[in-house]
């Protein structure tokens, strides 16, 4: 688990980018129950750097910001499959319910959100300006969603050996 990294972990590797001056992306979520929609995003989200980290939320910030239920996968599997992406340099799960931290930690040149940001608050914004990183919204592939996915799950017809 290479690229599933702790904080300080990334912190290094950050370093060690900066030395060779590379660009950094970054981007987080949830990434529960992953599908292609998430492969999309972080594959464009990758084409903007060198490198590619991606702060996965923790359980109990899925929980406050998904609702009931969620999340329906453990932030450790969700960080573990995240990282074996290829476009994905290393997963770092987080606390709280912001990324502001880890942004002000990592500062990364390029910070990526999905394009409902463009009518949604971007809490981690004014962290990035701070220190003259970009913001870049990225368009979501239409019919993609993890709250799709679930709707869908839901609606299937129970089979008899569960009745």
């Amino acid at each position: 688990m290479r690229n599933l990294l702790t904080v300080s972990e990334a912190i290094e590797r950050r370093h060690s980018l900066r030395t060779r001056g590379q660009t950094l992306v970054f981007t987080n979520g949830h990434f529960d129950l992953l599908h292609v929609g998430h492969l999309d995003y972080l594959e464009q989200a990758r084409s903007l750097g060198d490198a590619l980290f991606v702060g996965v939320n923790g359980d109990p910030a899925t929980a406050v910001l998904k609702g009931s239920g969620r999340p329906i996968v453990p932030a450790h599997d969700r960080a573990r499959l995240v990282a074996g992406l290829w476009c994905v340099d290393a997963a770092i799960i987080f606390d709280g319910n912001t990324a502001e931290s880890l942004i002000e930690a990592l500062r990364p040149e390029v910070y990526v959100k999905g394009g409902d940001y463009t009518t949604k608050v971007l809490p981690e914004r004014p962290a990035v300006e701070r220190y003259g990183g970009h913001v870049v919204l990225i368009d979501l592939l239409a019919g993609h969603s993890t709250s799709a996915l679930i709707a869908r799950i839901r609606a299937l017809p129970k089979s008899e050996s569960e009745n």
